[in-house]
């Protein structure tokens, strides 16, 4: 067979990397070997999988029906992995957790200290995610445990029975801004026409298939997208927008005056996070950081107060 897993990793990882040279640091590779895999398996199909003219390695149409069936492939081989290893020792080659920016990853550093402890084999994936773009890593099964999804999830994971879900805490939001934004002397509570009229910081949606949703936004206003609450808070510190922050990042702030909390008429309202996961095929280090995210002192700890 001409084709092999290893021959599509490498196709998928030069296409995200955009280059051989940053796939080959990715993979722990020299890039002539990439070179070469890619050219003799080019050769073995008799087909230009890549487009060479310009600086970012460009898959053709040939090479992209390829790796998209292929990813599929890729995706079968890490499951029947995943299989095997629950079957062999009960615990997971790999966890992947979606982690909402809303929590500062080092305060998941003791649980990932704490799980070496207990189940250092199972290698652990964190990504970021963001409203809707949460449900999305786990309903596309590239995901094996969210904490910090928001809202309910889309309809198929209220009524699929594929998933399930329990509270992680509830988030206090404040609407602030930095003392010299034209909001900060304004009269209160702040109308949504008044607001509307100034520039809101916004994290961004991290779906990437599905429509992006937003929050505490008003129609028509101006808008500052930033990847992660931290850019957010960072922003608004900077005076370069208005818009709701979670009291646990944003106290420390009002404290010392560097940001300015204003009643608005329209408050975002108190809003609900969850942990989720899909119900089939639970490992032992799944169910580890399951029991770990009920104890109500680790909850208190990622949704409690961020110190600068």
């Amino acid at each position: 067979m001409n084709l092999t897993l290893e021959a599509l990793q490498i196709l998928d990882m030069i296409d995200r990397k955009g280059s051989f040279a940053a796939a080959a640091l990715a993979l722990d590779r020299v890039p002539s070997a990439l070179t070469y895999s890619v050219r003799k398996l080019e050769d073995d199909l008799d087909v230009l999988l890549f487009d060479r003219r310009g600086h970012r390695a460009k898959l053709t149409a040939a090479g992209l029906e390829l790796l998209t069936e292929g990813r599929h492939l890729l995706h079968a081989a890490d499951d029947l992995e995943q299989r095997v290893k629950r079957t062999a020792t009960g615990r997971e080659t790999e966890l992947r957790i979606v982690l909402n920016s809303i929590i500062p990853f080092a305060k998941m550093l003791p649980l990932i200290a704490a799980f070496d402890r207990e189940a250092g084999d199972t290698k652990l994936r964190f990504v970021p995610g963001v409203l809707s773009g949460t449900w999305e890593e786990l309903m596309a099964g590239r995901a094996d445990l969210v904490i910090g999804a928001t809202l309910d999830g889309p309809e198929i994971v209220r009524t699929s029975g594929r998933f399930q879900t329990r509270p992680l805490g509830v988030v206090d939001w404040a609407f602030a801004v930095a003392p010299d934004h034209p909001l900060a002397d304004a009269p209160e509570p702040l109308s949504p026409e008044l607001v509307r009229q100034h520039r809101a910081v916004a994290v961004g949606d991290s779906s990437r298939s599905n429509p992006g949703i937003t929050m505490g936004l008003l129609a028509g206003q101006e808008t500052l997208t930033v990847p992660g609450v931290d850019d957010k808070l960072r922003a608004q510190l900077a005076g370069l927008g208005c818009g709701h922050l979670p009291r646990f990042w944003a106290q420390h702030y009002l404290d010392n005056g560097a940001l300015i909390e204003k009643q608005t008429i329209m408050s975002k309202p108190h809003e609900n996070f969850l942990i989720a996961w899909p119900k089939a095929d639970q490992g032992k280090s799944l169910k580890w950081f399951l029991h770990q995210l009920s104890q109500p002192e680790i909850q208190h700890s990622l949704l409690g107060p961020v110190i600068p």
